[in-house]
This record gives structure tokens, C-alpha cells and sequence, in this order.
């Protein structure tokens, strides 16, 4: 087995979010009650039971990478030694504390911080996302560029698969590039339940702050290879390329497609939802093995499995 790990981004969250985990799983809830102690505030009851609270950035980010961690973890004691990880935006941060590049501590005080900008930045500048189902981004990428040339701030996201590209930016700006996209002949676009306009230059007063508060920030050697959705490629430069990726577009599907064709055959998502899992799926298609943990009973069967391997 060549294992790749996935780890969950923002929007998988949810109400309830790795409870049953909490509850049975001890290396799990050591490392949530670790979070929460780091956080000064109790993520449990704080985050994962507050239908508000699990909504808003400055919560969810660091309750994700407590929860891919805790899964991460607590099967350690029984799965191999992880080939790469890759993460989606802020699931980075979560490959980069398996890969011993942060430690837990370190990654929740940054992530603590990091969501409180960006929620800053989305209150200070409203608008929305909207993932649009194409095998032609390209078509999309030249509406958008059209639209800019006119003074619009709509801009390409998420690359999440070969035909999903996630737009975002100034709502009447992204509302126009709807209209445009569709009389294009695009049929299928969907609104995204996120506070903010992620990955596009209006996070930039976000990044203006992760830049001064990563400055004195140490970054240890990789154990193994991380691939970055932010340049589509191993990371090189941990502390630029994270800088980068506030207002930057993520690359998950090349990132994930250099993964596999650089050896992984077996896929694991750890987080809150199976988007990366049903991802990987349309990016490198069905021979390569998939499993997910979201929860205590797909964490029992991967255990299973890797007990079996």
C-alpha cells in the first residue's frame, strides 16, 4: 500500500461533527480536549453542538484540523507510514502537522488566528461562491476575464476537479457572472454555503495579517511529502506558499493527479465530510482505492481494513 491522505477543508463542517468519535475513540478525544485547551474554549460544546457557531470561520477552521488530526491519530498506532498528504485550503495545515512540518499546537494557534482574519476579511468584504459544473474551464476562465476588463471582482477559486471550478467574489459581480456562464450554455451552478469570498484578492488584508504573524513562525523537514493545492505541486516553500494561499486559487485536482502519478494507490479522506473522496474519484478515477473517516463507524471499517493490509 502507497497511502495518500486527504484532509477535509472549509465547508465540511456540520452540526454534530465527530461526536461519536469523541465519544469512543481516546486518542481522538485527547486530542479535541488538546484543541480546545489550546483554543480557550471548549470545541464541543463551543463548536460541534452550535448550529451558529459551526457556521462561522473563526470556529469552523480550527474544529476541522482538531477533528483530521484526532482521526489521524488515533489510527496510528495501525496504519503505514502516510507516502504524501494533501490537503484542501485549510486541510493544509492539517497534512502539514501529519508531516511533522507543524506541530498540533503550533498549527491550532495559527489556524485560531487565520480563521479570525479571514472572517474578518468576509465581513469586510461580502460576497459569495458558486461552483460551476464544466468540463470547459476554459470557457469560464475567458467569461471571467471579460467580466474583470469591465471592472467586475469575480475571480477563479477552486479548481477542485477537471469539471468543477469554483468562482467567488463581489455577489452582483458573481450574480453577473452567472448570467453570463449560462447564456454560455453552462447548465449546472451551485451556490456554496461559505461566509466569504475565499481565495480571491478581497482576502487580501487577510493575508496582509497571516504575513506578520507567520514572520517568526519555525517550520520543521517534512517526514514525508506534502502536495500543495496552492501551486498544484509538492510543497518547496512552506511559509510563502501558505501566505499565498489566502487569495490565491487552489489546484486540488492537479495537486491529487501529481500525487497518484508520483505512486499513491490508496486514497484516505480524515475530516468532517467525503468531499475529497468523492473528488478523487472524477480526478484519478475508480482503480485507485478510496476510503474515508468521518465518523466512529468508517473509522472502525478502516481499521479493518489497514488491519488487514
Amino acid at each position: 500500500m502507497k497511502l495518500g491522505i486527504l484532509m477535509s477543508g472549509q465547508g465540511a463542517q456540520k452540526v454534530g461533527m465527530g461526536a461519536d468519535l469523541y465519544e469512543q475513540v481516546p486518542a481522538y478525544k485527547e486530542t479535541i480536549d488538546e484543541a480546545s485547551q489550546v483554543l480557550g474554549y471548549d470545541i464541543m460544546s463551543t463548536i460541534v453542538n452550535d448550529e451558529e457557531n459551526v457556521k462561522q470561520t473563526k470556529f469552523t477552521q480550527p474544529a476541522i484540523l482538531a477533528m483530521s488530526t484526532g482521526i489521524y491519530r488515533a489510527l496510528a498506532d495501525i496504519m503505514p507510514t502516510p507516502q504524501a498528504t494533501l490537503g484542501l485550503s485549510l486541510g493544509e495545515y492539517s497534512a502539514l502537522v501529519a508531516a511533522d512540518v507543524l506541530t498540533f499546537d503550533q498549527a491550532m494557534r495559527i489556524i485560531k488566528d487565520r480563521g479570525a482574519y479571514m472572517q474578518q476579511a468576509g465581513d469586510d468584504n461580502p460576497g459569495k461562491m458558486v461552483a460551476v459544473m464544466t468540463e470547459d474551464q476554459d470557457l469560464v476562465i475567458a467569461t471571467i476575464n471579460k467580466l474583470q476588463a469591465a471592472g467586475k471582482r469575480v475571480y477563479p477559486a477552486n479548481y477542485n476537479t477537471f469539471n468543477q471550478l469554483v468562482i467567488g467574489g463581489v455577489g452582483a459581480d458573481v450574480d453577473a457572472a452567472i448570467a453570463a456562464l449560462t447564456d454560455a450554455g453552462i447548465e449546472r451552478l451551485v451556490e456554496l454555503p461559505v461566509s466569504g469570498p475565499f481565495h480571491t484578492p478581497l482576502m487580501q488584508s487577510a493575508a496582509d495579517q497571516l504575513t506578520t504573524r507567520l514572520a517568526d513562525e519555525p517550520f520543521s523537514p517534512m517526514s514525508f511529502d506534502v502536495y500543495s493545492n496552492t501551486t498544484g505541486k509538492k510543497f518547496s516553500d512552506v511559509k510563502t506558499t501558505l501566505l499565498d494561499q489566502i487569495v490565491s486559487p487552489t489546484y486540488f485536482a492537479q495537486a491529487l493527479q501529481a500525487m497518484v502519478d508520483d505512486g499513491v494507490d490508496t486514497l484516505i479522506e480524515f475530516g468532517p465530510s467525503d468531499t475529497l473522496y468523492k473528488f478523487a474519484r472524477k480526478i484519478v478515477g475508480k482503480d485507485i482505492k478510496r476510503y474515508k473517516v468521518t465518523n466512529f463507524k468508517t473509522y472502525q471499517e478502516v481499521r479493518e481494513m489497514l488491519a488487514a493490509e
